[in-house]
């Protein structure tokens, strides 16, 4: 488990986990802001004593960041899914069917939606994993590109892919700011045209 003490190998403990887990994401999705959560409020609201809570968990970060990626693994599972089902045709197709689930994703796990964006709560060090082209969902990304559509693996397409990464993740965090879905929607539609115009015009360039 990202930033854990240590990962639980009994039953009891498993369950002891997810309950601080589930605790976790009950008051993040009711839009509790991370800066007034304690681990005491965790652990109160999982019915775990503090010190259970600590056996397996340093701090409240440890605990988001655990989470944030228990959200990403499950959504690379779905995502995959939906990519073999109905696999796109083109490179812009696979960014936009990978932004759209993204999104649909987020809508679907508010607690998720308020970790990632609602106040940047996953650590620089959890961010940094997840959108290094060698691992996490670019990763996975990059290796559709690669056997999936016969883009050569390059240095020059890690940076390309990690501008598009850290781009999107701002340009996705403005999306979800907008008062209404349709405006959401109108700037992940403008998103997903900028966003594919550079990596792939650039693709074939090279």
């Amino acid at each position: 488990m990202v930033g854990a003490r240590r990962s639980p190998s009994q039953e009891r403990s498993q369950e002891t986990v997810q309950r601080i887990f589930a605790a976790a994401s009950r008051l993040l999705g009711r839009g509790v802001p991370l800066e007034d959560v304690t681990t005491g409020m965790i652990a109160g609201e999982a019915e775990v004593s503090v010190g259970a809570l600590y056996r397996f968990f340093p701090d409240k970060q440890a605990i988001v960041d655990a989470i944030a990626a228990r959200h990403l693994e499950d959504f690379q599972g779905l995502l995959i899914q939906g990519l073999m089902f109905s696999p796109p045709e083109d490179g812009p197709g696979l960014l936009g069917a990978v932004i759209d689930a993204f999104v649909t994703f987020l809508d679907e796990r508010p607690d998720f939606k308020t970790i990632a964006y609602g106040g940047r709560y996953v650590s620089s060090a959890a961010r940094e994993g997840h959108s290094a082209p060698e691992g996490g969902l670019a990763g996975m990304v990059k290796g559709f590109m690669v056997d999936g559509l016969g883009i050569e693996s390059t240095p020059e397409l890690d940076l390309r892919l990690r501008i598009v990464t850290e781009a999107g993740d701002r340009l996705l965090a403005y999306a979800l700011d907008q008062p209404t879905v349709e405006e959401r929607d109108r700037v992940v539609g403008e998103m997903k045209k900028l966003l594919g115009s550079y990596f792939f015009a650039e693709s074939e360039e090279g």
